[in-house]
């Protein structure tokens, strides 16, 4: 697994499911947001979130995806992990 401050492939960020520590499912990633300035990655969206994933107050796309914030991210292999207590 790689920790998120390793260069990745944008591409290999694509439809990956996205998993909390705990082991919760939130879906898969479906886009990336990035900032236009910096370059640097703000979040991923998360196309078809599962009801857990609703539970949370995450930002929501008018197609009611959610945007996972790129800052809980643990790391990035098979799954990308996140911190729920992060989002």
């Amino acid at each position: 697994m790689q920790s998120k401050d390793e260069r990745v492939p944008t591409k290999s960020l694509m439809n990956k499911t996205v998993v909390s520590r705990s082991g919760k499912t939130f879906g898969k990633t479906n886009d990336l947001i990035f900032d236009t300035n910096s370059g640097e990655l703000i979040s991923f969206v998360v196309k078809d979130p599962t009801p857990y994933a609703l539970n949370f107050d995450l930002e929501k796309t008018k197609e009611g995806d959610v945007r996972i914030p790129f800052n809980s991210v643990i790391a990035i292999g098979d799954y990308i992990l996140i911190a729920e207590e992060d989002l």
